[in-house]
């Protein structure tokens, strides 16, 4: 096992990496109100005409940078999106994409962790109601982070625990219909 060492978000992840759309065009449309709190999966999604939004691509970790919805823990594993599709949702969002050797399912589990979540919600500013987290600070942000594959094997066993969380929802809904 080797040493974990100090990185900032920064250098391990792309925040709000540029995506485009064209205006006007037809896509997938994910809403903050389809986040479902700290829950990993986006239930969700509508088509709909594309005139302004923050967009992501498979792969990415979408998190609420506005305040009541960070606390409440909407941040989501993307995974709607056909192969290379971009999507898009709230300008109220912070993406998240995985630099090179580092693993998206493990980045994701870490921009849920407290030891982002927290730093994030003190960063907050702005009026009452309406506060925003300071993008510069989360990557600026100091983690441990182990090697490639101690991220995979850290993730691998965290995703199958929300595996099996998932397939116990999609009973369950099909026992309540």
């Amino acid at each position: 096992m080797e040493e974990w060492v100090e990185k900032s978000v920064g250098e391990i992840v792309e925040i709000n990496p540029r995506e485009t759309i064209k205006k006007g065009t037809v896509a997938k449309k994910v809403a903050m109100d389809k986040l479902q709190p700290f829950c990993r999966d986006i239930p969700g999604f509508e088509l709909e005409t594309f005139s302004g939004g923050t967009k992501f691509r498979n792969g990415d970790t979408i998190m609420a940078r506005i305040t009541p919805c960070l606390e409440n823990g909407k941040t989501a594993k993307v995974d709607v999106l056909d192969k290379d599709e971009i999507g898009f949702g709230s300008t109220e969002y912070i993406v998240f994409r995985a630099k090179e050797n580092n693993d998206a399912d493990f980045i994701y589990y870490l921009v849920t962790s407290p030891v982002v979540r927290e730093p994030a919600i003190k960063s907050m500013v702005g009026s009452s109601g309406r506060q925003r987290v300071q993008t510069d600070v989360i990557q600026r942000l100091r983690v441990m982070i182990p090697n490639l594959k101690e991220q995979q094997i850290i993730a691998g066993i965290l995703k199958s625990l929300d595996d099996k969380i998932a397939v116990n929802r999609r009973i369950n809904e099909n026992l309540a219909a």
